[in-house]
């Protein structure tokens, strides 16, 4: 499941015992005392269809450092966050991790991640997209090392839509709203199934309308601005309209909308490019150009753009200095051309920097759609509660799209919310 945004605060978090993940800082293991370094790498990819690659990535990295092992640890996405906040605020914490984007700037302000501007973690920062060195730093200093980028895109069912007589996607959400319409009475299935209650994937409709949850720049809350309400209004009604999957608030709602699209039962949804490999596993699109992957649709502004997603390497600061370069070198590793063109290929996700989309690379589909609307994602603001924003925001939505609260109300309760995130920010 995604990745998606972790919807949970930034807060003092699970009591969780993660003794058995080893400990950083204990120096037993360090060069000096009778072996090799032995670091902790905490990832937090999926554990079904991206892990093995990564696990197969760190032993290489063994293999071309044999004085250093890497313990690696696999950690639930929707719980890395808060046990990463636990582990490093105590004991128990990695000496490097995967970590979402969004969280670099809050674990950077709380002072647990190490700068890696000038050290073997970032050997060549020019060979990375600039937007996601920018996306990494904290008030001036580089805290992760890019190692995946993605945006969410429209994946339609090619077969589908020639089924329905439909020769393009859709670049509104009106048109979206009117081909579901179509698709339900020429194709016979659901023509889009949105997640529901999920505040990332409602980003595109706020984009679509020039707003976001906060104006940054400003210090201005921005989610129950005008606009933002038109956007919220405009995502609610994609979950009624006619050939559209209703909103689905069940805890397995992901998985109930990847079945539909990966069976050949809906024929669109949004979604990023951490899903492309179990798309291709499904019966709908055994063959693989059966997938289309479009823009998300634009707003009444014209505008049109999903958020920058991703993942960086990070290194605890509260490492000893043998520990430290030790992940620091995993982080180069892990983040370098070959690495990245392995991960392309393996898992279908987007490289960070441009020596890594070989010819190969752009061969494969999926990447190649999602690279072609790459330019128009929008990159995360350097603000530590940004990350935390998701929650509230995710609560409330639920609340709209089931009837149990006005858009404006919703939207001015995660107003509240957030004026308690951000007490210095206007509203």
């Amino acid at each position: 499941m995604r990745r998606g945004i972790a919807a949970s605060a930034l807060v003092a978090a699970l009591a969780v015992s993660l003794a058995a993940c080893g400990s950083s800082g204990s120096g037993s293991d360090a060069k000096g005392n009778g072996g090799p370094v032995s670091i902790t790498y905490w990832d937090t990819s999926n554990a079904t269809n991206e892990a093995p690659t990564y696990q197969a990535l760190v032993k290489k990295f063994e293999a071309a450092n044999p004085d250093i092992k890497v313990n690696f640890v696999n950690v639930a996405f929707d719980q890395a966050q808060n046990k990463l906040q636990t582990a490093m605020g105590a004991k128990g914490a990695p000496d490097a991790f995967r970590a979402e984007v969004g969280w670099t700037s809050a674990f950077a302000k709380a002072g647990f991640l190490e700068p890696l501007d000038g050290t073997p973690a970032l050997p060549d920062v020019s060979a990375f997209q600039p937007s996601l060195i920018q996306q990494a730093k904290y008030e001036g200093k580089t805290y992760g090392a890019p190692l995946v980028t993605d945006t969410l895109g429209l994946l339609y069912n090619k077969a589908l839509f020639a089924k329905a007589g439909i020769t393009a996607a859709p670049t509104t959400w009106d048109e979206l709203k009117a081909d579901a319409a179509l698709l339900k009475e020429k194709a016979g299935v659901d023509g889009f199934f949105m997640r529901a209650g999920d505040g990332y994937y409602a980003m595109p409709f706020l984009y679509g309308e020039g707003t976001n949850m906060v104006d940054a720049t400003a210090k201005k809350i921005t989610v129950n601005s005008p606009e933002a309400v038109k956007a919220i209004e405009t995502y609610k009604s994609v979950f009624t309209a006619p050939g559209t999957v209703k909103a689905d608030v069940t805890t397995d709602s992901y998985a109930h909308m990847m079945d539909a699209f990966n069976t050949g039962k809906v024929a669109m949804i949004i979604q990023g490019p951490w899903e492309i490999t179990n798309i291709y596993k499904g019966s709908a699109f055994s063959d693989k150009a059966n997938l289309g992957i479009a823009a998300v649709p634009a707003g009444s502004t014209g505008k049109a753009g999903a958020p920058t997603g991703g993942h960086n390497v990070s290194v605890y600061a509260g490492s000893d200095a043998a520990h430290k370069a030790a992940a620091e070198k995993l982080a180069a590793f892990l983040t370098s051309a070959e690495s990245q063109t392995e991960l392309a290929l393996k898992n279908s996700t987007l490289p960070t920097r441009s020596d890594a989309y070989t010819a190969e690379v752009k061969g494969n589909l999926g990447i190649a759609g999602y690279q072609a609307i790459l330019a128009s994602a929008q990159p995360r603001p350097e603000l530590p509660e940004y990350s935390s924003l998701f929650g509230s925001i995710g609560t409330n939505l639920g609340k709209i799209v089931q009837g149990q609260a006005d858009t404006k109300a919703g939207l001015d309760a995660t107003s509240v919310d957030y004026a308690k995130l951000l007490p210095t920010f206007a509203k």
